[in-house]
């Protein structure tokens, strides 16, 4: 599918040779550039990134942003949000920023139905410091942090992001752009805290976890209650060997709850005027 050019910069890909985080940077492409047609300006998107292979999109996605800190985009995306509530807000992040130091921002956001969207690539390992277990990583991985193995299961966080209260929650698998684009696109639609957890394989470090197309499938619908998305989150443990069911679609959305933005009136006001940010605001 083709994208808008200006959404392309004059900077190197350096990511490994068949790392599916091209496939991200081609859906992100995607999914803005059907909202540009849609009447979005592209101005009006803003990223934030952490600290980890995913964080390189910030050099390859021509949109305003702020390269954050490790474990620290949630907070850094919604600072940018308050800022301005104007902007489309995207958070790129990864398992290991998001689920380990990051968790209690997740947990948070969740909580507070931050209107912004977070996108986590999930490789199940801390692949750009050369492949320590992340929180998602499976039981018993070995690595040279590691050597007797990870003790303890893996987290599950789209069970988790159900738990905290989250009105978006969807999965999709880095190697097929076209979906991932379409969710992508529904997730920024979305008014409130929208997370897309990405599932990609590393072609480096825990090779034990990739290969998985074969045991996805995706949603025919959105599931209607929370149980029932908490039995679709509850098939796939993250460990190894693999379960025999992985969701790709969206597994929740509750459009019932307002966004924290429109709970603040000064930045509902904001919205309203279609101001940029507060110096929009007559004192």
């Amino acid at each position: 599918m083709e994208h808008n050019k200006k959404l392309d910069t004059k900077y190197k890909i350096t990511w490994c040779p068949g790392c599916p985080n091209h496939r991200i940077l081609d859906a992100a492409k995607i999914a803005i550039s059907s909202l540009i047609k849609q009447g979005h300006d592209h101005k009006s998107f803003a990223m934030a990134t952490g600290i980890g292979c995913h964080g390189k999109i910030f050099d390859y996605l021509n949109i305003s942003g702020f390269y954050g800190l490790h474990g620290r985009t949630i907070p850094t995306a919604i600072g940018l949000k308050l800022g301005n509530p104007n902007l489309n807000v995207l958070a790129f992040a990864g398992d290991g920023d998001t689920y380990s130091e990051g968790i209690a921002h997740f947990i948070h956001a969740c909580k507070h139905n931050a209107n912004i969207n977070l996108f986590v690539h999930d490789n199940q390992s801390f692949s750009l410091t050369t492949g320590q277990a992340t929180p998602t990583s499976q039981e018993g991985w070995q690595t040279k942090a590691e050597p007797q193995g990870k003790k303890g299961p893996p987290l599950n966080p789209l069970k988790l992001a159900l738990s905290a209260g989250a009105t978006f929650i969807a999965r999709t698998n880095a190697r097929d752009p076209a979906h991932t684009a379409e969710i992508m696109e529904k997730a920024i639609k979305h008014k409130g805290f929208s997370f897309v957890e990405i599932m990609q394989d590393c072609v480096v470090f825990n090779l034990d976890i990739n290969n998985r197309d074969e045991h996805m499938y995706k949603l025919p619908e959105i599931p209607k209650t929370k149980e029932e998305a908490m039995k679709i989150a509850d098939e796939f443990d993250y460990n190894h060997p693999l379960s025999s069911k992985i969701a790709l679609g969206i597994l929740w959305q509750d459009t019932s709850r307002k966004a924290l933005d429109d709970e603040w009136p000064q930045l509902a006001l904001i919205k309203k005027k279609k101001v940029q940010g507060w110096k929009g605001l007559k004192r």
